[in-house]
């Protein structure tokens, strides 16, 4: 099994910034892919960013320009810089990740979830 802990969540007025953090640990035998989604009250959830282990990334056009997402394969972590910070930003922000387990054996891992709420 694969656990990811995610940090960096808070309150922050609109126009800031906060960096979310994750950090994947367990039977990691090679991770494929890392990623953030969110989900806002009485929405569904969805894709903000990923990086894959070559360092190709995908942004959600919301967060194109504003977020940056990166990534340290020797420390199995994924950051996300968000800046210039919107009031519809708010939502809980969910860390993700494609990875080997065995040579052969793979799986999407998910975290808990951090808060991120941005105050007009």
């Amino acid at each position: 099994q694969v656990q990811l802990v995610e940090s960096g969540g808070g309150l922050v007025e609109a126009g800031g910034s906060l960096r979310l953090s994750c950090v994947a640990s367990g039977s990691i035998f090679r991770i494929i892919a890392m990623g953030w989604y969110r989900q806002a009250p009485g929405k569904q959830r969805e894709l903000v960013a990923t990086i894959n282990a070559g360092g190709g990334i995908e942004y959600a056009a919301s967060a194109q320009g504003r977020f940056i997402i990166s990534r340290d394969n020797a420390q199995n972590t994924v950051y996300l810089q968000m800046n210039s910070l919107k009031p519809e930003d708010t939502a809980v922000y969910t860390c993700t990740a494609r990875a080997y387990t065995t040579p052969t054996m793979w799986g999407d891992y998910w975290g808990q979830g951090t808060q991120v709420t941005v105050s007009s």
